[in-house]
């Protein structure tokens, strides 16, 4: 069939159509910004080519208080997006980085993982554990970028991301804990209304109404459609890589500390719940804390991050990094 075909394959509207012939349609997530020096919080960024050849990339922060001989903590963050959509230089991260380095005065490293169809799951944890290393390579004083020899802890490393890019902090996390990573102290993950989820519901997963509000289309059948579209050869819901209570390696999760955001409207609410307990039963010996937030929707410091509920995650953000919190 030719590739300009009309005729629908995959219907995740309001993000993504993908056509018979092959054509993938973006709806949403396309728009980036440029690296720059952020004329309210006076951070600067600028971007990296990671492995050219596979086209990895990332965005990195530098504090508007960084100075030489004085290291700072490092956030290795994962953009969401479904695995399918958006980027590490989108203006919704953008605008999140630059807020969270001022804040919390933090080195970052932005990732820009591979996306589905076009590059099925498991690219995104692979290219993403690829950008691992590659911060992990400048630990010794050497590595190609002047940023992180000069301004990173490496003994105060930080895992980042909002749904699928919590998912991917999480997955990583358990891969630094299983494989090491040279060099590096993972102190923490800090995971925002992560895309987990399994074949059984959880807590009010079953009984939950239908949604309203600016994520309305947010909702079961869309999360698990949404998975099978970006992994077609996964086990399932209960894969381990979405449902990490399947994970017989919990309790090697390789970091100190854990804090999830929830959002109470959030169809992914009760998995951030569950998540908690399932770690607190193995027999892992770090620290977990949920916050959950009232009134809030999916990732909703993204959409709205001048509202007070998204100020007061930032602050909560910043003293978990800096050793106040969990």
């Amino acid at each position: 069939m030719a590739s300009n075909s009309t005729e629908i394959l995959h219907e995740l509207s309001p993000l993504m159509r993908v056509y018979k012939g092959g054509r993938v349609e973006r709806l949403a997530g396309k728009d980036i910004v440029a690296a720059s020096v952020d004329q309210e919080t006076g951070v600067e960024s600028k971007d990296v080519q990671i492995s050219p050849e596979l086209d990895i990339s990332a965005r990195l922060y530098l504090p508007k208080k960084a100075k030489q001989g004085t290291k700072l903590p490092l956030l290795v963050y994962f953009h969401g997006g479904g695995f399918f959509v958006e980027s590490a230089f989108s203006p919704f991260y953008h605008t999140y980085l630059n807020a969270v380095v001022a804040e919390a005065d933090v080195v970052a490293v932005s990732v820009n993982y591979r996306l589905a169809p076009e590059h099925p799951l498991p690219t995104a944890f692979e290219d993403s554990w690829i950008a691992l290393q590659w911060v992990a390579s400048h630990s010794n004083g050497e590595g190609p970028e002047a940023w992180l020899r000069g301004y990173a802890d490496f003994d105060r490393v930080f895992l980042g991301g909002d749904s699928a890019g919590g998912n991917i902090a999480h997955n990583m996390a358990l891969k630094v804990g299983l494989e090491k990573l040279k060099g590096v102290n993972v102190e923490g993950i800090f995971l925002n209304c992560p895309y987990f989820w399994g074949k059984e519901p959880v807590g009010s997963e079953a009984t939950r109404l239908e949604k309203k509000g600016h994520l309305s289309f947010w909702d079961k059948s869309y999360v698990e459609a949404a998975w099978h579209f970006v992994y077609p050869n996964t086990t399932g819901l209960d894969d381990p890589l979405l449902n990490p209570v399947m994970e017989p390696n919990l309790s090697r999760l390789g970091c100190r500390r854990v804090l999830v955001c929830a959002a109470e409207k959030d169809i992914l609410r009760d998995r951030g719940w569950f998540y908690k307990e399932a770690l607190e039963k193995s027999e892992w010996a770090g620290d977990v804390e949920v916050v959950e937030v009232a009134g809030e929707d999916h990732v909703f410091n993204l959409f709205f991050p001048k509202g007070e509920n998204a100020l007061s995650l930032l602050k909560k953000l910043a003293s978990f990094i800096n050793g106040n919190g969990v």
